[in-house]
């Protein structure tokens, strides 16, 4: 994540990425017919990942969420039948990518949800910098276009005819691998740059 205005060693911790395994584990599984193991296989990502955070005190918004979210999924999925869930077997993609898309831009009007993972390997007298901030905006940002970009390329899959691989599998893990990449390329692109003294 970003480090803006120092190089000190990272701290231990899981970065941002790690934050979406569970929704991307569920994004990846999930289909008519196995949305709800792919809501089970989640949930248990979402609690490995979590646990470990919790006794470090932290409560990130994208960890608390997605622990809810599959939580509440699995449940319905164990008290209610198959037609009373009809709606969320064919939504269950696009709602997973959308409440994240909330998520993520919502907590722009607050705090960028990448802060919390910024901070594991930023020195804590920079975390109010604007250097700083402008980063994980940025970030945030993009991270959220990226799942808003998702939710409609799901709704697509439910409401045409086209190629639902792509629409579903294919091309939201490209956009994700390039969210990565572009954390990580932007990251060093700060760095260099309030390195060089540029602001």
């Amino acid at each position: 994540m970003a480090e803006p205005e120092t190089t000190q060693p990272a701290r231990r911790g899981t970065g941002v990425f790690f934050g979406f395994v569970p929704w991307i584990i569920f994004d990846v599984v999930a289909g008519p017919s196995t949305w709800k193991l792919a809501a089970f296989t989640a949930l248990i990502a979402a609690i490995l990942l979590s646990v470990p955070e919790f006794r470090r005190g932290h409560a990130r918004v994208l960890e608390v969420t997605g622990l809810v979210f599959f939580a509440v999924v699995s449940i319905l999925s164990l008290v209610l039948g198959r037609k009373d869930l009809l709606w969320l077997e064919t939504y269950a993609q696009p709602l997973s990518n959308g409440i994240i898309a909330v998520v993520a831009l919502g907590s722009l009007a607050f705090t960028p949800f990448t802060e919390s993972y910024a901070r594991e390997s930023v020195a804590p007298e920079f975390w109010n910098s604007r250097t700083f901030k402008h980063t994980n905006r940025v970030l945030t940002a993009v991270w959220g276009g990226v799942f808003v970009v998702n939710t409609l390329l799901g709704l697509l899959a439910v409401h045409t005819r086209l190629n639902g691989d792509w629409l579903n599998w294919v091309l939201p893990v490209l956009l994700i691998v390039f969210a990565v990449k572009f954390t990580s390329w932007y990251a060093s692109r700060v760095r260099e740059r309030t390195a060089h003294g540029v602001r």
